[in-house]
């Protein structure tokens, strides 16, 4: 059984209830980091919790705020996260090819429910490339701090 780690704050609550549902009919073991309610909570706890067990476990992630941004950019702090914020299938398909993502994320004020659970199967089901893009992504994740 694949294993898979979401999360959202109270913007996402919704789209992170369906995700669930859609993924596990598809045997995936879903690990639910938060949030329970639609109570506001801060997105980036909900995103450092997800980031490690996407590390610790080896195991792709999915993000969901209103509109992704807060929750990628938090995300792609924390060291080895290379989150994408995608909006539509070709960018799904393309960040995993090209960038390895291993987290993807999105926003419930941006895109309707069909293309949101469309997105993640185009994600879950494109694979990473490597050749020149390693190189690159290496590369990248070794960028220092300024």
């Amino acid at each position: 059984m694949n294993r898979i780690v979401i999360g959202a704050d109270h913007g996402g609550f919704e789209y992170k209830k369906a995700i669930i549902e859609h993924l596990e009919k598809k045997d995936y073991e879903v690990i639910d980091v938060g949030t329970f309610s639609s109570e506001s909570v801060d997105y980036p706890d909900i995103a450092q919790e997800l980031a490690k067990i996407v590390i610790n476990d080896n195991i792709p992630g999915i993000l969901i705020c209103g509109t992704g941004i807060g929750i990628s950019i938090a995300a792609n702090k924390c060291k080895g996260i290379r989150a994408a914020l995608c909006h539509d299938e070709f960018s799904a398909r393309m960040t995993k090819k090209h960038n390895d993502s291993n987290v993807l994320a999105m926003g419930q004020r941006v895109i309707g429910i069909g293309l949101a659970l469309s997105i993640v199967d185009t994600w879950l089901d494109s694979e990473f490339e490597g050749g020149r893009h390693g190189k690159r992504i290496e590369k990248m994740m070794n960028l220092e701090e300024l």
